[in-house]
């Protein structure tokens, strides 16, 4: 339950949407989809893909043409023999449109 809040004109657009975008996700099968101008970053789990797409605007200047989601449910574990709860994550594999590309290193 994100509420998206805008308190003063003055603020930029940047600061209130970095709480979306964590991190890029470096992974094997991340560089292999960034050959095809697929990108794949850690998102907040509250975040939609409208705001995902504002954020991806704002941060590196390019245009999103297509944003799919992977929600990763939480769920109970067992690590090194004691019960564990491991967290809900979502992940976004923003498609670019073609030219744009995103420096991630």
């Amino acid at each position: 339950m994100a509420l998206f809040k805008k308190d003063s004109k003055d603020e930029s657009v940047q600061s209130t949407l970095a709480w979306i975008i964590k991190s890029p996700r470096i992974t094997e099968k991340a560089a292999m989809l960034s050959s095809n101008n697929v990108y794949t970053f850690d998102v907040s789990v509250d975040a939609n893909k409208i705001q995902i797409k504002q954020a991806i605007i704002a941060q590196y200047n390019v245009t999103p043409t297509d944003i799919n989601i992977v929600h990763n449910a939480s769920r109970k574990i067992t690590k090194r023999g004691r019960k564990a709860h491991q967290r809900a994550t979502k992940k976004a594999m923003v498609k670019l449109k073609k030219g744009d590309t995103i420096e991630l290193a």
